[in-house]
């Protein structure tokens, strides 16, 4: 049998910690380039002082647990000899002064230098070593060096306590993983049997797994998709072929499907462990709220109360969702959020966002610090990543939330003295502007001067806030700090796929670093594991979806087609209607006309999408003056919750009378939605949905011309095109399912669209007036009752 790799850090840091969760005052808020940097500049001093220093130095032992050997593996930072004694040095950087580190991270640092020093003993047969901890304040440039003394017996006793507690802990989820695959090893398929498709997808998931492939997959609706990439990843758990699966998604309804997929095999025998990761903002307690970490009754001796809860939540519970969570983190007085995310680690399918996979700032670094083969990732939804990436992979620093700082702590007179100078680079392009007549300027160099004065930035601010006492002015300055630490760390990934917009706002002038193509980010994400099936009912053309979401070149792709009729649904092009911007006045008469006629056909619910509010509401007051009896419903800016539930509760099955919503393209009604049978009978997509014209977008589209020659497909139309293939799909949710989706837009009909039509489209048809497309509609509804 392998050995398992275990990290020494991983180890350490599992058994010892202890005390207080304070994310303030761990100051380790540095970019991966200023710690590279700087322990390679204290390596090169130690070279200088000691020729026979060594740095980097791979250390391992096996050890065997639970009858599986591990290989406790790490690198220590240096090895050099003086005056016969063996030094091992453990560098540290911070933001924090060395007398401000708290002593249960000093705890670990310590710990890791004894592990260091055990292996190293072990290895050259030493009695004796020391240790030696270099701490490195970064805004000061001020190092402290700490020694301690270790004997061979004293490592040899600590150790084997880490690997005592360790494996017990090893044996509790060894048990839990026999449980789990003896229960899926007696699964069977939920369902007496499989849809249309189901099948096959299950066969091609399961195959990407042992072939440690990623697939890409277009499973229309109806086809069961949760289900159908669950239940084989699920089986291949239960034959070893992988450990733990990701089920990543953008929206807490899907989540829900999800968890639902799992509780219904669950109650087929399905013994295993999973959790839904829910937002920090949502899941924190009410009474957590602007309440500072030093106050905070669920944050204070968190790492104490942390193990009995872990042990009575794995002992009562499979499903380990938000509710069950919240139960169990009150009952422990344990914050709720970072108690589900230390919960996961003994989890074997974890719900979650994207960005706990995709995002640079807030990926689970227990899960995706190194590549693990035993991980598996099912996205679903994947039309959502493209352009959720490139918001992971660009940030803004405003010049409004440097002077923000302006009126807090004015006798702090070194706080000013950064705040002012970063807020002069502000001054200086916006004069830049001024001189070149412009309101934006797009440079494809990372701005160099601009992110030496951000690093400045920070690394006073990573020592000013551990020492300045929390008060209710703080949240302004993290803000603002995190902002610029971000800007820093993606700065480390500045490439030909980045511009840097310096450009005027109402509010001042602000510096964006735009990621225009994450493809690449989101492939390194993807190789985390052993392999990826991306899935979401609309991903035409596969080709396109492939290249923006970093599929591999050998990657597998798969379109299933869609379990139901395609007569059921009739697809009408009128090709007499222009939407552009410059007809829309010419046209709102037929418009009006047109969706009178879509309406008229039958008594029943409706939806008309537009791709802007401002035309929404000009079509929608002028349809409501022509039928004041009929009953009309608009989607608003900045609709709530309960506003959104309050619109979708308007569409009752078999009304009395026709019900018309007006809706967006690309908004909180276009997807995601369910509304089966005669809830919903016809949908109306107005304009083909590109997106809007802004200096972004052109760059994407530009960025795309130069790397394919295809910038507006990429940029305008098939982003766009997403948009009315989802509000679409809102039609036809089950078999029994009737409908007329009416494309109103003559493009539709050009060979560009037609040639991305999906195959469940194939029937689709061509209207030249209103008065066709009344007799289409009244004989589609003839032959469909």
């Amino acid at each position: 049998m392998a050995s398992i790799k275990l990290g020494i850090r991983e180890l350490v840091e599992f058994v010892l910690r202890s005390g207080d969760l304070n994310p303030q005052t761990d100051g380790s808020h540095n970019t991966a380039q200023m710690g590279a940097r700087i322990h390679k500049e204290l390596q090169t001093e130690r070279l200088a002082a000691h020729p026979d220093y060594q740095k980097e130095v791979g250390l391992k032992i096996p050890v065997m647990m639970n009858g599986q050997e591990y290989s406790v593996h790490g690198r220590a930072d240096g090895i050099f000899t003086t005056d016969e004694t063996v030094h091992i040095e453990e560098i540290k950087t911070s933001g924090l002064a060395f007398e401000d580190v708290p002593e249960s991270t000093l705890a670990l640092y310590w710990g890791q230098a004894k592990v260091y020093g055990y292996l190293l003993m072990k290895e050259r047969e030493l009695t004796a070593v020391t240790l030696q901890l270099t701490h490195y304040q970064v805004e000061d440039d001020a190092i402290t060096v700490t020694e301690q003394a270790l004997t061979l017996a004293d490592a040899e006793t600590f150790f084997q306590q880490l690997i005592d507690e360790y494996e017990a802990w090893l044996i509790l989820r060894a048990d839990l993983r026999k449980q789990r695959d003896e229960s899926i090893n007696a699964l069977a398929f939920p369902y007496p049997e499989y849809r249309n498709g189901q099948h096959e997808l299950a066969v091609a998931v399961y195959k990407t797994i042992m072939l440690k492939k990623q697939l890409l997959v277009e499973a229309p609706t109806g086809t069961g998709k949760t289900i159908s990439t669950l239940f084989p990843t699920i089986k291949a758990m239960g034959t070893g072929l992988i450990q733990r699966t990701f089920y990543l998604t953008a929206k807490q309804s899907t989540r829900r499907v999800a968890e639902d997929a799992l509780a219904l095999m669950a109650t087929d025998g399905l013994a295993l462990k999973s959790i839904t990761l829910t937002a920090k903002e949502t899941i924190t307690f009410p009474e957590e709220a602007d309440v500072l970490p030093v106050d905070n009754p669920f944050m204070l001796g968190y790492y104490d109360r942390l193990k009995p809860a872990l042990m009575d939540i794995l002992a009562h519970e499979n499903q380990l969702t938000r509710a069950v969570i919240e139960t169990y983190a009150r009952k422990y007085t344990l914050d709720p959020f970072e108690f589900s995310l230390d919960a996961s680690v003994f989890c074997d399918v974890i719900i979650c966002d994207y960005n706990y996979l995709f995002d640079p700032q807030v990926y689970l670094q227990r899960f995706f610090s190194d590549a693990d083969e035993d991980n598996f990732f099912l996205v679903d939804e994947v039309h959502n990543l493209v352009n959720r990436a490139r918001e992971m992979y660009s940030i803004t620093v405003t010049e409004r939330a440097v002077l923000a700082l302006k009126p807090l702590y004015k006798s702090d007179r070194r706080f000013h003295r950064q705040v002012n100078a970063l807020a002069r680079t502000f001054k200086d392009f916006k004069q830049l502007l001024t001189e070149q007549h412009q309101e934006e300027l797009v440079s494809q160099p990372e701005l160099t001067t601009f992110s030496q004065a951000v690093e400045r930035f920070v690394l006073f601010l990573g020592r000013w806030l551990p020492k300045h006492p929390d008060d209710n002015d703080l949240g302004v300055v993290l803000d603002l700090y995190f902002a610029c630490l971000n800007y820093l760390h993606l700065c480390e990934e500045y490439g030909p796929i980045y511009r840097t917009r310096i450009f005027k706002t109402n509010q001042g002038m602000a510096v964006r670093l735009v990621c225009l193509d994450p493809s690449s980010f989101l492939n390194r994400s993807l190789h985390l594991g052993r392999g990826a099936v991306l899935f979401s009912a609309t991903v035409s053309p596969l080709a396109y979806y492939q290249r923006v979401l970093g599929v591999d070149q050998d990657g597998l792709t798969y379109q299933l087609p869609s379990p139901f009729v395609p007569e059921h649904q009739e697809i009408l092009v009128t090709d007499y209607l222009q939407t552009t911007y410059r007809e829309r006045t010419a046209n709102q008469a037929a418009l009006l006309a047109s969706i009178e006629a879509l309406i008229d056909g039958q008594t029943g619910n409706y939806l008309i999408f537009f791709p802007s509010y401002g035309y929404l509401e000009t079509v929608a007051t002028a349809f409501e003056q022509a039928h004041p009896t009929m009953t009309i419903i608009r989607q608003t800016v900045g609709m709530t919750g309960d506003d959104r539930d309050a619109f979708l509760a308007e569409f009752q099955a078999a009304p009395a009378k026709s019900l018309v919503g007006f809706a967006v393209l690309g908004g909180i009604f276009s997807e995601g939605i369910d509304l089966p049978a005669d809830q919903l009978i016809g949908v109306g997509i107005v304009s083909v949905g590109l997106p809007g014209l802004n200096s972004e977008t052109d760059l994407i589209k530009d960025y795309f011309n130069g790397n394919n020659g295809r910038g507006f497909e990429f940029a305008y139309q098939l982003p766009g095109f997403n948009n009315v293939l989802q509000a679409a799909g809102r039609l036809i949710r089950s078999r029994h399912d009737r409908g007329i989706v009416v494309l109103m837009d003559q493009r539709f009909a050009q060979p560009r669209y037609r040639q991305i039509f999906p195959q469940h489209w194939q029937h689709w048809q061509q209207v030249g007036s209103v008065q066709q497309l009344t007799a289409q509609i009244a004989t589609f509804w003839q032959r469909e009752g």
